[in-house]
């Protein structure tokens, strides 16, 4: 299939299968999963070019379809979207560890690039990067070592003053915030200590144990940034 207002098939079987696989939930590949409006807002597109899409999908029997709108994977559209998946993280590792590209700047370009590729490239590009098990955002590059890993973690947002954590993966979906992540030290493999959550303002005060800019530093983060960080709980 083509493109679809600028988004590809591939583009969409992506989406669905991280709703499919939450962080924090495992649900089987055959379970309900999200309604097209989830899928509209993650793509930036309209409810009734999803509609039109998930309907093509599901003629190629790789999405099915439920009386109650919600959406879910046929076995061949979650192998689809793994393979999806998997490549896309691949070349993400190429653009950074290769040409040099910010993190927060190759989840978009290999999207562009990537589906440019051919399956032996891939595995060749894959070997050459000496077998990275992780993007550089810190998800796994094998499906399934992600989907056993989702139900480890939790958002460093969901954590309690006093609690320690180690950061294992960053969300993807806002490259500006991705950008000021990877500033101010919150990256994948970084230990951070919650010195204080105040909900009311809507932000946390935390610890980062190793710091570029000095042990110990202190830095304050927002909730919402806080929720697009995946952690696991320092003893976990």
């Amino acid at each position: 299939m083509g493109n679809v207002r600028g988004h590809t098939a591939d583009d969409y079987l992506e989406v669905i299968y991280t709703l499919v696989f939450p962080v924090g939930e495992y649900r089987p590949a055959d379970a309900a999963t999200p309604i097209a409006a989830r899928v509209a807002d993650r793509l930036g597109v309209s409810r009734a070019a999803v509609g039109e899409t998930l309907r093509r999908l599901e003629d190629e029997g790789l999405v099915e379809r439920m009386p109650n709108r919600w959406i879910s994977l046929t076995p061949e559209g979650v192998e689809r979207a793994e393979q999806v998946v998997r490549r896309r993280r691949i070349v993400e590792r190429f653009l950074t560890d290769f040409l040099d590209y910010e993190p927060a700047d190759v989840h978009a370009a290999a999207e562009t690039v990537g589906d440019t590729f051919t399956d032996e490239m891939v595995e060749r590009l894959h070997e050459r990067l000496g077998y990275p098990e992780r993007c550089p955002h810190g998800w796994p590059v094998a499906p399934a070592v992600e989907q056993a890993e989702n139900e480890q973690l939790l958002t460093l947002a969901e954590l309690a003053a006093g609690e320690a954590c180690e950061i294992v993966r960053v969300a993807k979906e806002d490259r500006e915030l991705i950008g000021w992540l990877y500033e101010e030290g919150f990256r994948p493999g970084a230990h951070v200590h919650v010195e204080d959550v105040q909900a009311a303002a809507g932000h946390l005060r935390v610890r980062m144990d190793d710091a570029d800019d000095g042990a110990n530093a202190e830095r304050v983060i927002a909730e919402k940034a806080a929720r697009s960080l995946f952690v696991r709980r320092a003893g976990d």
